[in-house]
């Protein structure tokens, strides 16, 4: 397993949208080791909101639109660029196909929010499969945030 991150640093969040996402490559298994999503300018209680979280897998999926590619990092010097793709805040979200919700989550801002699974709890990704970070809630005013995903590649 190569480890890799993708992440977004303090993007102004007005919409619903698919925070990151991953497609796994033909020749790959991707797994979610963990994710973090925390953000900076909704402070002090007349700020606080609870907004949803969703992480989503996909089968023969479209990806979303909207946002852009963001290139996934390695954590190990010398290993090799990713194979899976990835792209930060497409404000239309992974269709068609067979979408799973793996994962609902009420986020309150105040605080960090955690995915840490154990490991027979990790998200996997099959060859060709999708996966999501997705705010399924509107802020109710922009919001500054950051978030990263760690994945593990196996194969490529």
């Amino acid at each position: 397993m190569i480890p890799y991150v993708v992440s977004f640093d303090a993007v102004a969040v007005t919409a619903q949208q698919d925070l990151l996402s991953l497609a796994s490559a033909a020749t790959t298994v991707c797994e979610i080791l963990g994710i973090t999503l925390t953000q900076h300018t909704e402070l002090g209680d007349a700020a606080e909101e609870e907004l949803l979280i969703y992480l989503k897998r996909g089968v023969g999926s479209t990806v979303g639109s909207g946002g852009s590619a963001q290139t996934p990092i390695k954590l190990e010097t010398g290993s090799a660029a990713a194979a899976f793709t990835a792209r930060k805040q497409d404000t239309t979200k992974m269709t068609a196909g067979t979408i799973t919700l793996l994962h609902a989550e009420a986020w309150n801002v105040r605080s960090p929010f955690y995915f840490e699974p154990t490991p027979e709890r990790r998200i996997f990704l099959s060859p060709s499969e999708r996966f999501t970070l997705e705010l399924a809630t509107t802020p109710a005013d922009s919001i500054t945030m950051e978030g990263v995903i760690y994945v593990g590649q196996y194969g490529g």
